[in-house]
């Protein structure tokens, strides 16, 4: 950070007094293009119910969002990282994660994995960045997605396997189940990014919980969790991914099975040269400095 000059100057006033002026040191404001990935919390997923016990459908992804946008050195940026939803049970679906933010930049929430209803056939995955799978026993259907965040869950057709389908990630839609199937679907990949320096994934959906014997589903790269099977419960998205998690496994031998938590989202800001700011980890890669929260915080000036 550059700054004005300092200058000191004496001056012989009236009755032999000595005046000092003084020019205070001013950093100097600039403004620099940052490039942002913004990931909310990915979502929670669902449990198996009794008395059927058909396996619970895997999250879906944080919503995720990365670009460029002028930042100011003289100017506080609010950051927010979402937590990931909460887990479902053998009675409620998987709950939202948690917005992300940066600034006036806002990542919607992941969507929660659906829950297997008895009364109405099947479960309905949640709304979300990504949305959340449906359960098994169905017809069941995947939640919707934001557009240009994510990717929809996947649904059961008519599938009295019990197999659950997973939660759709950034990159892609969560995995369906057909009629009969008894393995979960696979959680929706998510996308790389570079913005740390190296190339990681984020934001892959959860895996749908299997029944019995069943093959889980696989949790999307990105940090999605895979799901259950038997009477396993599903299984956690990763930290600062902003995965989904996966579904609880579905049977008819044992007790109902629980969902797990999604991932908790992440922030990450990089700009080209020296460090301006503080907040965050703070790293440098290829001529620029990174800034990355894993905790809410704030990008404030140095």
């Amino acid at each position: 950070m550059s700054f004005l000059g300092a200058q000191n100057s004496i001056a012989l006033g009236v009755q032999g007094l000595i005046y000092v002026s003084t020019n205070v040191l001013v950093p100097s404001i600039v403004t620099v293009t940052a490039t942002y990935l913004v990931v909310a919390g990915g979502g929670g997923s669902g449990g198996a119910r009794a008395p059927t016990f058909s396996a619970g459908g895997g999250g879906g992804a944080g919503g995720y969002q990365t670009g460029t946008t002028s930042i100011s050195s003289g100017t506080t940026y609010a950051v927010i990282v979402g937590a990931g939803g909460a887990n479902g049970t053998s009675t409620a679906d998987g709950g939202n994660g948690s917005n992300s933010q940066f600034a006036a930049l806002t990542a919607s929430v992941g969507g929660g994995g659906g829950n297997y209803n008895i009364a109405a056939g099947g479960g309905v995955g949640l709304a979300g960045g990504s949305g959340g799978g449906g359960s098994g026993c169905g017809p069941s259907t995947g939640g919707a997605s934001t557009s240009g965040q994510g990717n929809s869950g996947g649904g059961a057709t008519n599938n009295l396997g019990g197999g659950a389908s997973g939660g759709g990630g950034a990159g892609a839609v969560g995995g369906s189940v057909g009629g009969g199937g008894i393995n979960g679907g696979a959680g929706g990949v998510g996308l790389a990014n570079s913005i740390s320096g190296t190339s990681v994934y984020y934001a892959g959906g959860g895996g749908g919980g299997a029944f019995g014997v069943g093959s889980v589903g696989a949790g999307g790269t990105g940090g999605g969790g895979a799901g259950g099977t038997d009477s396993n419960n599903g299984n956690p998205g990763t930290a600062n991914t902003g995965g989904g998690a996966g579904g609880g496994g579905g049977t008819l031998v044992s007790g109902p099975t629980i969902g797990a938590a999604g991932g908790s989202g992440v922030v990450i800001v990089s700009y080209p040269g020296a460090q301006l700011f503080s907040g965050g980890t703070v790293t440098t890669s290829g001529g620029n400095t990174i800034h990355t929260f894993n905790l809410s915080g704030s990008l404030a000036p140095l």
